[in-house]
């Protein structure tokens, strides 16, 4: 029995040394038949193509990206065009000159103002003669006198005998006018009797009946006797200005005893 297996194990080393044998002889054919100077380096051809594909990943990477922010591009692009079409409509309804909300005021077309500063600055917002006077800032709770300017296209609307020579730039700058003469009455009527001159107590005690008759109650006004300047004055312009204002739905009149009261109207 041990002779058997010695002999079973001889004939498997010659059997696997017969096949080591046969792939040395395919090795040789092999060699021969393409010979060392004809292999390309095959480590440089696997670092070129590792390179290649490297740079195709990252092309798909970028394509990827770009895909997924066509949507929000789109997105964008929508918006702009809505916000573009509410500028359109909102430009039709200005007016191609707006001029400053703060007008340059001389202390002697609001002169009663400036004696009042002088006795008491807590009456409002003045200042000295030679500087400019704004319009005062409005109290929390309490609207600002209407700025409601008008656009050329209303101005061309009128009648060539209404307009006359007036230009946008005088109309909207009398406007300015207005608004600060009803600012300053609005603050006169609201401020307490301590902080009001003794020459302008009168004033106020009137303008306060002024503000509770009915029409009136609620609403910035003026009176024609405060028209002094600087754009808008009772001259020929300035009446022919007031027309063209009321004509517009700018302002209203309002008889109270012998004052003839000016409303500032608001936009709709």
């Amino acid at each position: 029995m041990e002779a058997k297996n010695a002999g079973a194990s001889l004939d498997s080393v010659i059997a696997a040394f017969n096949a080591r044998v046969a792939e040395l002889q395919e090795l040789v054919i092999a060699r021969n038949m393409y010979p060392a100077s004809s292999i390309t380096d095959l480590s440089a051809v696997d670092a070129a193509l590792r390179a290649m594909e490297l740079q195709v990943q990252a092309i798909k990477d970028r394509l990827r990206d770009e895909a997924e922010a066509i949507p929000k591009a789109k997105r964008l692009i929508e918006a702009s065009l809505r916000q573009k079409k509410k500028l359109q409509s909102l430009s039709i309804h200005v007016p191609s000159h707006v001029p400053e909300r703060m007008p340059m005021l001389k202390a002697d077309t609001i002169s009663w103002l400036h004696d009042a500063g002088n006795q008491n600055p807590g009456v409002g917002n003045l200042r000295l003669e030679g500087e400019p006077v704004a319009i005062p800032k409005e109290k929390k709770g309490r609207a600002p006198a209407p700025l409601w300017y008008i656009s050329a296209d209303e101005l061309d609307s009128l009648s060539s005998y209404m307009r006359g020579r007036l230009t946008l730039e005088k109309v909207n700058a009398a406007i300015n006018d207005m608004a600060a003469y009803a600012e300053a009455n609005a603050q006169l009527i609201l401020a307490p009797k301590k902080k009001v001159g003794e020459s302008l107590w009168e004033r106020a005690l009137e303008l306060r009946d002024i503000a509770m008759t009915e029409g009136i109650k609620g609403k910035h006004f003026f009176l024609e006797s405060d028209i002094k300047g600087p754009n808008l004055k009772l001259d020929n312009t300035g009446k022919a200005i007031l027309t063209v204002l009321r004509h517009l739905g700018r302002i209203s009149e309002i008889r109270n005893g012998h004052n003839r009261v000016i409303i500032l109207l608001k936009p709709l």
